[in-house]
């Protein structure tokens, strides 16, 4: 796989950009001067990016690069920057391809000798870890456990020694189940820390033997609106 350091300085390049994940404020001013420059915007949901442009007076064009179109695509925006064209690649929130699209396009643009730039910005998963008091020199992020109960057990029990801290991201209506097979698996005493609606009014992070959290859960609806990230001691 060439390496961006072959990139060809006639061809566009390609910009990841995190967006903020929820607060606006924590956009970075790099991040709006690349928005701002460049030629195109391959973004998760365009509807979703253009409010964010929007907010900041930004205007630009979109293009469409989701989970369903990805691999077709991604040719087509390589085709652009090797034409010269500067693309900026979003996701809905936080840093792309952290659970987000891009990784094809990436990949991709890598193999066709295109330079590939990174920006620092925000992600859920290292801002929750930040705050949960657990060890952080080495951690395992594992994005989401599947969506079936036998299917969780089964991740879990797989990492069920791993003497990392884990870290997952969960969606609304599987937290209290997702617990339920953390306590089923992992046992009642292991720490858990939920954090939720990071950056927003409503923020909350809360650490408890994983059978005292889903008590917590289970008594106060308010932990299971929002998103999540769930870190797990090691």
């Amino acid at each position: 796989m060439k390496q961006n350091e072959s990139a060809d300085n006639s061809q566009g390049q390609l910009f990841i950009v995190p967006t903020p994940i929820g607060n606006l404020a924590d956009i970075t001013q790099r991040a709006l001067e690349v928005l701002q420059a460049v030629d195109l915007i391959a973004a998760e949901d365009t509807r979703h990016t253009g409010l964010l442009l929007q907010h900041f007076g930004i205007n630009a064009r979109l293009f469409a690069l989701h989970d369903h179109n990805e691999q077709q695509k991604a040719e087509t925006l390589v085709a652009k920057l090797k034409e010269g064209q500067n693309i900026a690649l979003v996701s809905d929130a936080g840093t792309p391809l952290i659970n987000d699209p891009g990784y094809h396009l990436v990949r991709t643009c890598r193999e066709a000798g295109i330079r590939v730039v990174p920006l620092p910005g925000p992600c859920a998963a290292i801002a929750a870890l930040s705050a949960a008091g657990l060890p952080s020199d080495r951690f395992c992020y594992e994005g989401f456990l599947p969506a079936k109960s036998k299917g969780r057990r089964d991740a879990l029990k797989a990492i069920e020694t791993e003497p990392r801290t884990l870290i997952f991201y969960e969606s609304t209506h599987r937290l209290l189940d997702s617990l339920e097979d953390i306590v089923a698996v992992l046992g009642e005493s292991r720490y858990v820390v939920l954090a939720r609606e990071l950056t927003k009014t409503w923020e909350t992070i809360h650490g408890a033997p994983v059978g005292e959290l889903l008590a917590w859960v289970k008594e106060d609806e308010s932990p299971r609106k929002g998103e999540r990230v769930r870190m797990v001691e090691g």
